[in-house]
């Protein structure tokens, strides 16, 4: 049996209170470990753009781009900073050397490592005070939560098809 539309959307209306409050709460928590779980030396915009690639590795910057939601000469500044800091290598895309492909080095492969551990250690201790019900309902929740924020917001796919037009 299918629910009322209206009835899950005001459901997910009351819940946005309490989910801003939890990242509000994630915000302070990163704050105050800000030396432990710093990225340092790169900012957190260039972190994603190292997740990306490593998800992806010989992405093109296009493709870079559209995963940003962000106009070319931002995407390609964010690459030069990580190229800079020996984290991000260019090389060309074999049959078009026009085209560049973008692989983690060494260095920013371990780099992410070391950011997951120390982000996984300040987790685990704030997790093992948790009942495993409540473990397991946020787990859920953020699973759930993830898969809906996982498509660019519709305002930045507008103002891609926008730059591209």
């Amino acid at each position: 049996m299918r629910e009322d539309p209206m009835a899950l959307q005001q459901q997910a209306t009351a819940a946005v209170p309490e989910v801003s409050r939890v990242l509000e709460l994630l915000e302070i928590a990163w704050e105050r470990g800000r030396d432990a779980l710093s990225t340092a030396p790169v900012s957190t915009a260039q972190i994603r753009v190292m997740y990306i690639i490593e998800r992806e590795p010989g992405i093109n910057l296009s493709a870079l781009r559209r995963h940003l939601a962000v106009a070319a000469p931002t995407a390609t500044r964010l690459c030069d900073r990580l190229q800079a800091a020996g984290f991000l290598r260019r090389t060309p895309r074999p049959g078009d050397r026009r085209e560049m492909q973008l692989t983690l080095t060494d260095a920013g492969t371990a780099h992410l490592r070391e950011i997951r551990r120390r982000r996984e250690q300040a987790l685990r201790q704030a997790m093992n005070r948790m009942t495993p019900a409540t473990r397991d309902a946020l787990v859920t929740g953020l699973a759930a939560l993830c898969e809906a924020v996982a498509e660019p917001l519709p305002y930045a796919r507008e103002q891609l098809v926008e730059e591209s037009g």
